[in-house]
């Protein structure tokens, strides 16, 4: 995957801040997000066109992982910062604690790809929220891979 220069947002995430944001989510995050989200963070991709079914979608930037995100410039891509904007409208169940979706891609016209663990707390799926659709305690999504890698592999310049 190809990305733009100079627009990994930095810090990049240490275990602990990691650790504190699956805590935050009640998730664990996969292996494979870890290493995409240390290398990453917050990146603008070159390679950020993708197609699934018969639509082509365009990724916007990638979120990112801060410690203090109100304390640094771009913390509006901060994953937790998203998560709390999009509020009713990500999660499905107004009892649930945690998250059943975690987005860590910006899309064209505020749509987001996101990790979807409503199926498994383990093994997330690869899913689109859509905004416009999308009602408070009502999120639609598509499924669209299997893991983060096979979502990657989608991408082309």
């Amino acid at each position: 995957m190809k990305i733009q220069n100079d627009s990994i947002i930095f810090p990049i995430p240490d275990s602990n801040l990691i650790t504190r944001v699956e805590e935050y989510f009640e998730i664990t995050f996969p292996k494979d997000f870890i290493e995409f989200i240390s290398k990453n963070n917050g990146a603008i991709p070159i390679t950020r066109f993708f197609q699934y079914e018969t639509n082509k979608y365009v990724i916007d930037r990638f979120l990112c992982l801060l410690d203090k995100p109100n304390e640094n410039e771009r913390g509006m891509y901060d994953i937790k910062v998203v998560f709390s904007q999009l509020d009713e409208r990500i999660i499905s169940d107004g009892e649930l604690t945690g998250a059943e979706l975690v987005p860590f891609a910006a899309l064209f016209a505020g749509n987001f790809v996101c990790l979807d663990y409503s199926e498994s707390r383990e093994n997330p799926k690869i899913c689109i929220w859509y905004n416009e659709e999308s009602g408070d305690f009502e999120p639609v999504t598509e499924t669209i891979a299997d893991n983060i890698n096979s979502f990657l592999d989608m991408l082309e310049e």
